[in-house]
């Protein structure tokens, strides 16, 4: 029998294109993202501090972990690394993150397209040089590549949009085994916020009833604004790079559903809450 979500009367069960995040949702990449930004601080930042450090300090990686949920995108992961390096405090970063983010990029500098290129050239040398060792900096998520395999055999086209360049998904999606079509990741390159991807994907699959999993509240807020996409169903993943605090504004939201990794493996009627 088809249900009705009580918040936006769509039925449940007549999803018609799914959407995933890659970072946080499909993929943990905390270790490659750490070694990742160290080198691309390295390269932008050192000079301006003065530094010629090759390893990174004791202690700034279980530092920085925990404070991945305040990136958005790629450049501000070296200057998450510089704002730790010039002793900015962890609940200083998770209080104000967006406005200070800049003046660290000014105060040395550097501007985003360069932190941006450092890091992007980091990963394509790792690539190049030493494939299996930058493969093995990443961990899928219990059962979430078994998930993907199952969908992509199915009727529902399914989508990875993503602030991750789609030929860093394509690499580590290909040596997992997963044939996920390269059409259908829409990275970085793509250039939009993930909402505008989403309203593009309705209108080329005459798709009303979209499914957006994803791990940072502030994406799936931006997409709640969208006064043409009130159909489309947002879920936050709770295993991804997000704070209790965002996991607690999201259970008090009635357009946004909170995901678990139990719950994503199973049938779609067994994502919503109970």
């Amino acid at each position: 029998m088809m249900t009705l979500d009580s918040q936006t009367s769509v039925p449940k069960s007549s999803v018609q294109l799914i959407a995933f995040d890659f970072d946080g949702v499909i993929c943990d990449g905390l270790l490659e993202y750490f070694q990742t930004a160290w080198q691309a601080y390295c390269e932008v930042f050192q000079s301006a501090n003065g530094e010629s450090l090759q390893e990174p300090p004791k202690g700034l990686a279980e530092k920085f972990y925990p404070l991945r949920p305040v990136v958005e995108t790629g450049w501000e992961m070296p200057v998450l690394i510089q704002a730790l390096v010039q002793g900015a405090e962890a609940d200083q970063i998770l209080a104000s993150w967006p406005a200070i983010a800049l003046p660290y990029l000014e105060a040395a500098g550097v501007t985003k397209a360069q932190s941006v290129r450092a890091l992007d050239g980091v990963r394509d040398r790792q690539i190049k040089s030493d494939l299996q060792s930058w493969l093995k900096l990443h961990r899928f998520y219990p059962g979430i590549l078994e998930k993907l395999d199952e969908l992509l055999k199915g009727d529902i086209p399914v989508y990875i949009i993503s602030t991750k360049e789609g030929r860093f998904i394509q690499a580590l999606l290909s040596q997992s085994g997963v044939t996920f079509p390269a059409e259908r990741i829409i990275g970085k390159e793509a250039k939009q916020p993930k909402y505008e991807t989403l309203r593009q994907l309705k209108n080329q699959h005459q798709a009303a009833n979209i499914w957006f999993v994803e791990d940072r509240l502030p994406a799936l807020k931006a997409v709640t604004q969208q006064n043409d996409l009130t159909e489309t169903q947002l879920f936050l993943a709770d295993w991804g790079y997000n704070l209790a605090t965002d996991r607690e504004i999201a259970r008090q939201d009635s357009r946004i559903h909170l995901l678990s990794l139990d719950q994503v493996v199973q049938k779609f009627d067994q994502w919503f809450d109970k």
